[in-house]
């Protein structure tokens, strides 16, 4: 066999392993330089000191955020992002303290 059908090999068995929770080797997450928090805020129809509240944010960084005199760490971006397409996920996993104790 070609090289090129070992590698294209290698990748799917790679990809199968991701898929099933087997491993992250090879996998990198795409974070996006910008994120638009007032939209993702608006679209949960909270105002900005019950955005901050409910997800753990201090209110001083989504003003600065949303008037882009500050852009959210990468961590940020990432919890936002997750808010954004999974807000009860979020919520769920902060209402329910250390899972650890």
């Amino acid at each position: 066999m070609p090289r090129a059908g070992h590698r294209m090999l290698r990748s799917a068995r790679n990809g199968r392993r991701y898929a099933r929770g087997e491993t992250t080797e090879g996998f990198v997450v795409h974070v996006p330089d910008q994120v638009d928090v007032r939209a993702i805020r608006r679209k949960l129809g909270l105002s900005q000191p019950d955005f901050a509240a409910r997800f753990g944010f201090s209110l001083s960084a989504v003003r600065e955020w949303e008037h882009g005199r500050r852009r959210p760490e990468q961590a940020a971006r990432m919890l936002l992002l997750v808010i954004e397409h999974n807000p009860d996920a979020v919520r769920e996993a902060l209402a329910g303290g250390s899972a650890a104790a």
